[in-house]
């Protein structure tokens, strides 16, 4: 199986150590991964802040890079959605505009083989327990896209519930959003503030040390929201912790 490796901007540009923390994981199950040099942006930003016509020639890329690789692992939610759920949108749309089908014959390939990282744990190689190791107690956020647009359901959990040393705690109001949402944090930055300090506050209240998602993006401003707040807790993405092991553990 030929595997690629979708970063995303922002992890490539902000958190460089959850695509190594996904290569070391990946590589310690037997996977041989690539990373394409000529992936750019999905798109997302430009669509959902309304310039999708935009947002196509970032689309048509990214199947250009990524279509012929069998299976795309990418650590993020929030982009996977972008893949898997919008890009069939836009090809319906480009097709009710008149233009074609050329699009959505473009964009099909890639949406299916579209993995967000733990669905591709669970689902393609049927793991559960990654061999890892995490002495920390962790409460788990799922982020709105994993959780409305890709149904992640209960496979992150199952994955943090076999790392040794890890003790898991409940999220009082798991599924409500953090109010990032992309430009939703700058449009409506009281709103997503208060939306912040409440999921930081329902954390805390677990007692875990570590607040763990998928969606660096998320955890990026929840992590601002915890040092506004003075708070101990750290914002840690899934994988970093999955890729922890005893003999190499996470810094």
């Amino acid at each position: 199986m030929r595997v690629a490796l979708f970063l995303t901007c922002v992890n490539d540009t902000l958190y460089p150590d959850t695509g190594r923390a996904v290569v070391k994981l990946l590589t310690r199950l037997g996977v041989d991964i690539d990373f394409p040099m000529g992936q750019t942006c999905c798109g997302q930003a430009h669509y959902n802040t309304g310039y999708r016509h935009e947002a196509e020639p970032l689309a048509r890329k990214f199947s250009d890079v990524f279509g012929e690789y069998d299976a795309i692992v990418t650590p993020s939610g929030s982009c996977g959605a972008m893949v898997r759920e919008l890009y069939p949108r836009m090809g319906e749309r480009a097709r009710a505009e008149g233009r074609g089908d050329g699009l959505a014959a473009t964009l099909a390939p890639v949406v299916p083989k579209t993995y967000e990282l733990t669905e591709f744990l669970v689902d393609v190689l049927g793991v559960t327990d990654v061999g890892a190791y995490y002495p920390h107690t962790v409460t788990y956020h799922p982020t709105c896209h994993g959780l409305r647009s890709l149904g992640l359901g209960e496979r992150p959990y199952q994955l943090l519930k076999e790392v040794k040393g890890l003790e898991l705690k409940e999220l009082p109001g798991a599924q409500e959003c953090c109010g990032f949402g992309g430009t939703f944090a700058v449009k409506n930055s009281d709103v997503s503030a208060a939306m912040g300090e409440d999921k930081v506050r329902n954390a805390g209240s677990t007692g875990a040390d570590v607040l763990c998602a998928a969606d660096n993006s998320c955890l990026m401003h929840l992590g601002g929201t915890m040092s506004r707040l003075h708070t101990t807790m750290r914002p840690v993405h899934i994988a970093e912790i999955l890729a922890s092991t005893e003999e190499e553990p996470l810094s």
